[in-house]
């Protein structure tokens, strides 16, 4: 596939920033010029232009004056509708809260990214509260993906952080910003041929941040490699940069699931993963192709709607009870269900979710990491979820599913573009149970460079 402007890495545009050949100022007008047209103002919810462009005076101001304050100094980054901006409500992709009080404080890892010298472009659209992994919004339309954008109406970008990933593939950001409660990080990228990383929640912040399930969610970038990535994770997580080297792959151990993870697998989806596993195997990884059998019964754990349903039904309930009606039909029926789920249903969750993680990493003692399909099937087109209720919640569970098995696990994963360049964009994950998230990169790392050589 092609985006529709190249995307350089992140350390490629900071060495051009370095060498002279342009300038923050240079890189925000351009960013600013693509949201106000093509996909542009469906990307965004809101664009920052003033402060965008002052952000970037001043980082050419320090850089001329020899100073640097991380690497990301002076270039454009996008953050997620629900980042509390000082003196703005957060809108969390909704039409509900534009009359909430304004934020009276920025978000921490927004204002991290400021500390560093990151150009703040504005808020980008996303599926509303971030309750589907397909990224439809009825209330500021839906980005088109890049893959087969002029047909039929185009593909759905994922979500929940849809504007995030086109902002990246159309050259309005150099990397995005999103959160991931059931993959909403690792989708979109998966869908629009990026590298989207989900750390172990803990790590980063969520202060100011609009929740979706404090149980699950976690914030991560959506970016062009790995590395950029790993950056941008330091920077989220306020841990000092390191040096990112690829582990050797000679050796590693994988547990690919037989069970669950290849429901459903599209052909694309089957090619590009069978494809991947080979160069892996004669990268002398060693991959054991093995049931994990806890898989199987995360569906009826969150049969009545799991953490995301119980929790987002804690914060929405009161606009329910009144203005149910600004909702978008499907997150408000999906936040209804929470309604339902007891305490002791609750309690119980927290156990059975304890149990289970357990479980797993009982399985992994004898593996590096997990690798499966980050989604199992291509992007959809839109026009057939906008027109059925049963299509889409028929996708949403298929596309999320995968994904979601991770966030339960609180554990970290990264999506990595594994298809060809004329290919419709194919995810692969690799993921780690909690804490292995320097391992998972490194790891990645080479992934990505083995995925490059083919």
């Amino acid at each position: 596939m092609t985006h529709a402007f190249p995307l350089p890495s992140l350390g490629l545009a900071s060495q051009r920033l370095q060498d002279g050949e342009t300038t923050s100022v240079q890189l925000t007008e351009q960013a600013l010029a693509r949201t106000m047209a093509g996909e542009g103002p469906k990307v965004f919810t809101r664009v920052f232009h003033e402060s965008a462009l002052a952000e970037a005076r001043a980082s050419d101001t320090l850089r001329a004056a020899g100073l640097s304050r991380s690497p990301i100094e002076g270039l454009p980054i996008s953050v997620k509708d629900l980042f509390d901006i000082a003196g703005l409500p957060t809108l969390g992709g909704s039409r509900l809260l534009a009359d909430a009080a304004p934020a009276t404080r920025t978000a921490e890892v927004v204002q991290r990214l400021r500390q560093a010298g990151a150009v703040i472009m504005g808020t980008t659209n996303m599926t509303e509260f971030a309750y589907s992994g397909l990224g439809l919004n009825p209330h500021y339309g839906t980005p088109r993906n890049p893959w087969l954008r002029d047909e039929d109406g185009g593909r759905i970008p994922g979500g929940s952080s849809s504007g995030a990933a086109i902002s990246v593939t159309d050259g309005m950001a150099m990397a995005g910003i999103g959160s991931d409660t059931g993959g909403s990080v690792r989708i979109p990228s998966a869908f629009c041929g990026l590298t989207g990383f989900k750390p172990t929640a803990r790590r980063v912040s969520m202060q100011g941040v609009l929740p979706l399930s404090a149980n699950l969610d976690s914030i991560g970038p959506l970016a062009p490699s790995v590395r950029c990535c790993a950056t941008l994770d330091a920077i989220l997580s306020d841990e000092p940069q390191w040096d990112l080297h690829a582990a050797p792959l000679q050796g590693l151990r994988l547990l690919a699931p037989t069970n669950v993870v290849l429901d459903g697998i599209d052909a694309t989806v089957a090619a590009a993963w069978e494809r991947a596993l080979s160069l892996l195997s004669q990268a002398g990884v060693r991959i054991t192709h093995a049931a994990a059998q806890p898989f199987n019964e995360l569906a009826e754990i969150n049969a009545k709607g799991g953490f995301t349903a119980a929790e987002a039904w804690a914060w929405h309930r009161e606009y329910l009870a009144t203005r149910l009606d600004e909702y978008d039909p499907r997150v408000g029926t999906r936040i209804l269900r929470g309604k339902d789920i007891s305490a002791a249903d609750y309690i119980d969750l927290l156990a059975r979710r304890k149990q289970w993680i357990a479980r797993v990493e009982a399985q992994m003692v004898d593996h590096d990491l997990l690798i499966l399909p980050t989604v199992p099937v291509v992007a959809p087109k839109i026009a057939d979820l906008a027109q059925s209720d049963e299509a889409y919640f028929r996708a949403n569970g298929l596309i999320l599913r995968n994904p979601t098995l991770i966030n339960f696990l609180d554990g970290c994963a990264i999506s990595l573009p594994c298809h060809r360049a004329s290919e419709a964009p194919v995810g692969l994950s690799l993921a780690g149970t909690g804490g292995q998230d320097r391992r998972l990169l490194s790891v990645a790392l080479a992934v990505e460079q083995l995925l490059a050589e083919a």
